[in-house]
């Protein structure tokens, strides 16, 4: 459903009036032709890449394709929702205001790396944008159906199921396997502490987003089976239950924050990362669109690490 309503505004020729009205704040940014693909990566980056398709300038496009993993897709959301909403503040309209704030710094994000990399590695004189405005028409709902199901759901699934079996097994391994009585997961999760506590997460946190590689929904059951040390990925039924699990594993309101802005500035996830290397097929931009991402989100996490520790928020 997330993909067949976009189509039906597209067919709908709502997409291009949109896209016309944003151009005058976001060519002062020259990020104007990347806000249709920007706004796709909001249900899936996978598509949000797919989406760059439409921009002419190579370029423009590779500065897009680089910077879409800033726009929070909707496997991200579970953990952003209970974050705003359950840790932050017990009413629902203040958890709305601030995933609200959550997206537009993601916007923020996505439109400060696109300046910094058309002024860095990706410097150019940006191209200009032809726009041609079709009348208003009424979707034909059969050819979308058509496109939406075949031409995009199952091409992104098709390609994250080529890497979910292979992460699936190697996730029970790792909980299933014990060295010295001990599960390797519980290993590696000791081994990452000291450099998660470095950015205000934990080692739990930080093995979670790795494994969570495949997809962004494992975070959350990943995090849970990290500290009830179980032997399988545990379900998140009951949002309170999860808030008491956290603080009794030590979480505080710098943890939380370090782990809502991670959430927002890390790695694409495998889906996202093999339709890079698919549009670029370059191995050298699929590893940058990797690291630009990660590099601002462990940047900002230890910037926000610092400020709590100086007002006591530790």
């Amino acid at each position: 459903m997330r993909r067949l309503f976009p189509d039906c505004l597209t067919g709908a020729e709502t997409c291009y009036r949109r896209t016309y009205i944003k151009e005058a704040l976001t060519q002062v940014l020259t990020f104007y032709a990347a806000y249709p693909s920007m706004c796709m990566g909001f249900g899936c980056n996978a598509c949000g890449v797919t989406g760059c398709r439409i921009i002419d300038s190579p370029r423009e496009r590779l500065i897009a394709i680089l910077t879409n993993a800033f726009a929070p897709c909707n496997g991200r959301f579970p953990l952003l929702i209970f974050l705003c909403a359950v840790f932050f503040t017990d009413s629902a309209a203040g958890g709305a205001l601030l995933l609200t704030a959550v997206i537009a710094g993601s916007v923020v994000l996505t439109l400060a790396a696109s300046r910094l990399l058309s002024a860095t590695v990706l410097r150019g004189t940006p191209s200009s944008f032809t726009l041609e405005l079709p009348p208003y028409r009424a979707p034909q709902i059969g050819q979308v159906i058509v496109r939406s199901v075949f031409d995009r759901t199952l091409f992104v699934l098709g390609r994250a199921a080529v890497v979910a079996a292979p992460a699936g097994a190697l996730i029970w391994l790792l909980a299933n396997l014990d060295i010295s009585g001990i599960s390797v997961f519980s290993h590696l999760t000791a081994l990452l502490d000291p450099a998660g506590r470095l950015f205000g997460l934990d080692g739990v946190i930080l093995l979670a987003f790795i494994l969570a590689f495949p997809a962004n929904e494992l975070v959350m059951p990943l995090i849970v089976m990290g500290y009830l040390a179980t032997g399988s990925i545990a379900d998140v039924a009951d949002l309170a239950a999860f808030r008491t699990l956290l603080l009794a594993n030590g979480w505080t309101v710098c943890t939380a924050l370090c782990t809502l802005v991670f959430a927002v500035a890390h790695w694409p996830c495998s889906t996202t990362c093999l339709t890079i290397w698919k549009e670029t097929r370059s191995i050298k931009w699929t590893l940058a669109a990797v690291a630009l991402p990660t590099a601002f989100g462990l940047a900002l996490c230890l910037a926000t690490h610092g400020i709590c520790t100086l007002i006591g928020l530790i």
